[in-house]
C-alpha cells in the first residue's frame, strides 16, 4: 500500500526543484480565435439547464474565476433550484500550471506521494476534461447528455465559429470535446496567469511590502510556526515569480469541519480516494480525507473556504490551522474532532506535520497578532484587477 503525502514531506531538494509545465493549448490554424470561442462558451448562460448558469457563473472573472453563484451555503449554488456543487469553485487563474495526476518520488526515496490533477481530488488530467464534468453535472449546469450540450452548441451564435474551429457538427462527444478544447484554450490564455499582485512586484524588486507584511511572510515560511509554506510553496529568492504558486500540487488530510450550513449528503466526501483511474489508481483507503493543496494566489477575494465551504473569512482559515491541534473544541461544534470524515478513516488526519503537531492546551502555532500578520501577507496575492474584490 503507497503511502499518502504530501509532496511537501518529500525532500526540500525536490520541494526546490518542482515547477509544474503548463498543460499544452491543441494546436491549430488560430489558437487566439480558439482563445475568443473558449471565452463566449466559458460566458454562454444557454448552456444550463434550465437556461442561466454559465461556467463564469460560478467562476466570477470579478472574483479572480472563483465563486458560487449567488449561493449562501458555502458551495456553489447548481442551475436547478435547491442544488449545489458538492465542493467549492477554486480560481480557475493559473491552471496553465497545474501538472497532470501521477506519483511523485525522489530518487531513491522510498516515500512516494500523489500530486496533480485537477479537481480537489485530481479527477481530470487536462482543462478539457474538467470543463466537460460541470456541464453533466445534476448539481451544477445539469445538462442530460452530450446530445444536448451538442444541440445547443448547434443553436449558440457562435456555431459556424465553432465549426469552423473546431468541426464536430452533430457528433455529440466531439462536440463536447470541442467545447472542452475551446475552454482550455482560453483558461490558458497570458492573461489568465497575470502575475500582477504586490507580491509578484515585491519578488521582481518592483516593489515592497509593509512591516505586517514582511513579518507575515516570515510566519508562512517558518516551519516552526506557520509552517505555511511547505505545501503552500513560495519563493523569494529569484525574481520570477512563477516560481511561486503557492501551491505544491500535492495531497493532504488536515480534517476541515462540517459545513453546518450545507445540505447533508447522502454519503461523504472522501477526496482523493474516491479518484477512478486505472493507470494510478488512488482507491486504496489510505488516500480517503486527502485532497489537493489549492493555491493561495487571489485567496483573499473568496467568499467561502476549504473544499466544503466551512469558512466564510480567511482569518477563520489561517485561525483554524494554527490552532486545530491546540483548540479542536473551538473548530468542531458536535464535540467530534474531525467530524465531517468518517470514523473510520479520522486516523488518516494529518497530525504530525507542524503546526498540527500539537496538543490541546499547549501554545497554538501563531498567535492572534501573528495570525493578522499572515493575513496581512496573504492580502499580497491578489493580482491587480482584483483589488477591489477583496473581502474584509
Amino acid at each position: 500500500m503507497l503511502p499518502v503525502l504530501s509532496l511537501a514531506h518529500a525532500s526540500p531538494v525536490a520541494r526546490a526543484g518542482f515547477r509544474a509545465s503548463p498543460d499544452a493549448t491543441p494546436k491549430t490554424d488560430d489558437v487566439a480565435a480558439l482563445a475568443a470561442l473558449g471565452r463566449r462558451i466559458f460566458f454562454d448562460r444557454d448552456l444550463s439547464e434550465p437556461r442561466g448558469t454559465s461556467c463564469a457563473s460560478c467562476h466570477d472573472p470579478t472574483r479572480a474565476y472563483s465563486g458560487d453563484n449567488a449561493s449562501t451555503v458555502g458551495l456553489p449554488r447548481g442551475s436547478r433550484a435547491g442544488h449545489f456543487a458538492r465542493r467549492t469553485s477554486p480560481s480557475l487563474l493559473y491552471l496553465r500550471y497545474v501538472p497532470r495526476f501521477r506519483f511523485f518520488q525522489e530518487g531513491d526515496d522510498p516515500q512516494v506521494a500523489p500530486f496533480g490533477g485537477f479537481f480537489w481530488d485530481g479527477r481530470a488530467d487536462s482543462i478539457r476534461e474538467l470543463a466537460r464534468q460541470p456541464l453533466l453535472n445534476p448539481d451544477e449546469m445539469n445538462n442530460g447528455d452530450a446530445a444536448t450540450i451538442a444541440a445547443k452548441v448547434a443553436r449558440a451564435t457562435y456555431s459556424a465559429e465553432f465549426a469552423r474551429l473546431v468541426g464536430a457538427a452533430g457528433e455529440p462527444e466531439k462536440t463536447l470535446s470541442g467545447v472542452g478544447r475551446a475552454i482550455e484554450a482560453y483558461l490558458t490564455t497570458a492573461e489568465m496567469a497575470p502575475f500582477s499582485s504586490r507580491f509578484d512586484a515585491f519578488v521582481r524588486g518592483d516593489a515592497s511590502l509593509t512591516p505586517i507584511e514582511r513579518r507575515g511572510l516570515a510566519l508562512f515560511e517558518d516551519r516552526g510556526k506557520g509552517a505555511c509554506g511547505t505545501c503552500h510553496v513560495v519563493a523569494t529568492t529569484g525574481r520570477d515569480p512563477a516560481g511561486s504558486l503557492f501551491t505544491d500540487f500535492g495531497y493532504d488530510a488536515v480534517g476541515v469541519p462540517r459545513n453546518r450550513r450545507a445540505p447533508r449528503r447522502p454519503r461523504p466526501d472522501l477526496g482523493l480516494c474516491e479518484r477512478r483511474d486505472t493507470q494510478t489508481p488512488t482507491d486504496d483507503p489510505a488516500y480517503c480525507a486527502s485532497f489537493r493543496t489549492p493555491s493561495l494566489r487571489n485567496v483573499a477575494v473568496r467568499t467561502s473556504f476549504m473544499h466544503n465551504g466551512a469558512f466564510t473569512r480567511l482569518r477563520d482559515v489561517v485561525a483554524f490551522y494554527a490552532t486545530r491541534a491546540t483548540e479542536p473544541r473551538r473548530w468542531y461544534r458536535s464535540g467530534v474532532v474531525f467530524d465531517d470524515v468518517p470514523a473510520r478513516f479520522r486516523r488518516r488526519i494529518n497530525v504530525t506535520s507542524p503546526p498540527y503537531d500539537r496538543h490541546p492546551g499547549d501554545a497554538p502555532a501563531l498567535s492572534d497578532d501573528e495570525i493578522d500578520a499572515v493575513v496581512a501577507f496573504l492580502r499580497t496575492l491578489t493580482d491587480a484587477a482584483y483589488v477591489g474584490s477583496t473581502r474584509p
